[in-house]
């Protein structure tokens, strides 16, 4: 497995939903699997799974898939109009700790361009125009950052730690779809939140649950 360099997260690494997508789908299990991220997933460098770990060319454990329970995190979805409106003032445009991640970075065109704004229950929600290559990491990686946007603040960046989700269909290239996200509890620096992704006809494509931290002040 590689992780391209234009799958990025932070700078110099994965972003944390497509990697998560692509070591799940590289494990073949029969049901859902939950990610742990236990480093950076590093961009362009062979990646190995075996035994339910996935370790980079000189050993180090880049992270741990196992089997999960089914997946019951659904946000209520919103209609297109909503998600735009949402969209429309998504605190990244203003304030965004890592610009260029391919999920919600505003600096890549040629990125997913998910952009989640708060509604006033809390949620997230943003509209996500399907690219044209779909496969099982990107729905991921849509499910990815709406969840992390219900609790990054101002000055208070959070990174993806943990990640299971279940895909019950790919979305069609093209698509405009509706992610939703929600946070729902925690603790000290964790965040657990849920995401969902809806499809043009309001058909549920996939949900998420996550765990995300803060990362340390300064």
């Amino acid at each position: 497995m590689i992780i391209e360099s234009r799958f990025n997260g932070p700078p110099g690494s994965g972003n944390g939903g497509w990697s998560a997508g692509l070591f799940a789908a590289a494990s073949g299990g029969p049901g859902p699997v939950e990610v742990t991220l236990r480093r950076p997933p590093p961009l362009e460098t062979p990646l190995t799974l075996a035994d339910g770990e996935v370790h980079d060319p000189d050993g180090h454990l880049v992270a741990e898939v196992r089997p999960t329970g089914e997946i019951a995190a659904v946000v209520p979805p919103v209609d297109l109009p909503t998600a735009r409106a949402a969209a429309a003032g998504y605190p990244g445009l203003v304030d965004h700790p890592f610009p260029g991640c391919y999920v919600c970075g505003p600096r890549r065109a040629d990125g997913l361009r998910i952009f989640p704004g708060r509604l006033p229950d809390g949620r997230t929600a943003a509209p996500f125009r399907v690219p044209a290559k779909v496969e099982v990491p990107t729905v991921w990686a849509a499910l990815d950052c709406p969840g992390g946007w219900s609790v990054i603040a101002p000055g208070r960046p959070y990174v993806l730690g943990r990640i299971a989700a279940t895909v019950h269909a790919l979305p069609a290239p093209g698509d405009e779809c509706v992610v939703t996200g929600a946070t729902v509890g925690g603790e000290g620096r964790k965040a657990l939140v849920h995401t969902s992704l809806y499809g043009p006809t309001g058909q549920l494509l996939g949900t998420a649950r996550a765990t995300w931290v803060a990362l340390p002040a300064g």
